[in-house]
């Protein structure tokens, strides 16, 4: 049988800013954003004692504050996130390089060709974790992707659980369908006024049935997760499609230079990203929501992949020209495609003819 570990870092942003404050601990504390309670940003995520509250990730800054009044917010720093990342991911890779990354604070790794017991190898790779970031983890260990990912979820935090097929009608049925993968907000209200608010309420639909309301492709998945089947293997590395960043303003602005300075920043960010990771990219583009929502994108194909901080600037300013600035800004992002591993074709070093093909 497969054993497939999950592991996901407990409030994983509001934890490291703990590791620098450590006043903090036991107080609520909101991360998002520039930390500003008054802005138009989101909760990234934030301390347990902060979701006591009702605070969740994705919620309104502004909704959070009327929350809790009290609550300490504070700005996101990703720098520091994607270092902590690195850091327990590598970790996980020292147990065995079969790894999948799920996002900045959650990881894959198969672990049917490692010998020794479950549980106590979850134990032993929460002590790694622990020691080396000085944050807490929970991981379940179970037969495949989706009960694993489902069992960090059942004892956070610090939570250790390993789950068998037996254990789904107990552990995994009981939970509301929402918390199964590809269930979202529209889907869990459908599914929830037709009677089925558990997922052992959706495992016991025949499957004919749901195709009717579902249609074929979306049904099946349903019923599979549901029943807890999941044949997807851990994917040991898969090629990033982009990368991009993107924020939203205080007060929307037409301020040329609020624009060209967070324009800057964001183009900054992304080219330090993908220099990080060994890529260049061959594409930049900005995206730009107005204040009255509409979103329209540019882009800018280069005549060789590059992760130049300066390039990738200018291509953003000139994509940014292309735009008629007669309404005021809400949104502005910066993304990166066509992404390109930094030891292919040598024609990717022509540099000086990128910079000068203005």
């Amino acid at each position: 049988m497969r054993r497939v570990l999950h592991l996901d870092m407990d409030a994983f942003f509001a934890s490291v800013e703990l590791l620098r404050r450590p006043d903090l601990r036991g107080k609520p504390v909101v991360i998002g954003g520039r930390g500003d309670p008054n802005s138009r940003g989101v909760v990234s995520t934030a301390t347990y004692e902060a979701r006591a509250f009702g605070i969740r990730s994705a919620m309104p800054m502004r909704t959070a504050m009327k929350l809790c009044p009290h609550a300490i917010f504070l700005p996101t720093d990703f720098e520091s996130y994607r270092h902590y990342s690195g850091v327990f991911k590598d970790q996980m890779r020292s147990v065995t390089p079969v790894f999948e990354s799920g996002g900045i604070d959650e990881a894959y790794i198969d672990l049917t060709e490692v010998v020794g017991e479950s549980e106590a190898i979850g134990r032993d790779l929460k002590a790694k974790v622990f020691s080396a970031t000085g944050i807490t983890c929970s991981l379940a260990i179970a037969p495949n992707m989706l009960l694993a990912k489902l069992g960090s979820e059942l004892d956070k935090p610090d939570g250790l659980t390993v789950l068998g097929y037996e254990d789904i009608p107990t552990r995994i049925w009981p939970l509301e369908v929402r918390k199964l993968q590809g269930v979202g907000p529209k889907s869990e209200q459908k599914l929830v006024a037709l009677g089925y608010r558990t997922i052992g309420d959706l495992a016991a639909v025949p499957l004919e049935k749901l195709r009717e309301k579902f249609g074929e492709s979306y049904s099946r998945h349903l019923h599979e997760a549901s029943n807890g089947r999941d044949e997807r293997p851990v994917v040991t590395f898969r090629e990033p499609k982009s990368r991009s960043a993107e924020t939203t303003f205080d007060e929307d602005t037409r301020d040329w230079q609020e624009l060209a300075r967070v324009l800057a920043r964001l183009s900054k960010r992304v080219a330090d990203e993908i220099r990080g990771e060994g890529y260049r990219a061959r594409t930049v583009g900005i995206k730009l929501r107005f204040s009255d929502f509409e979103r329209i994108t540019r882009d800018r194909t280069l005549e060789a992949p590059t992760d130049d901080p300066l390039a990738i600037r200018r291509a953003a300013f000139e994509c940014l020209g292309r735009v008629e600035l007669k309404r005021k800004v809400r949104l502005l992002g910066v993304r990166l495609t066509e992404l390109h591993r930094g030891d292919e074709p040598p024609e990717a070093e022509e540099q000086p003819d990128l910079l000068a093909n203005d």
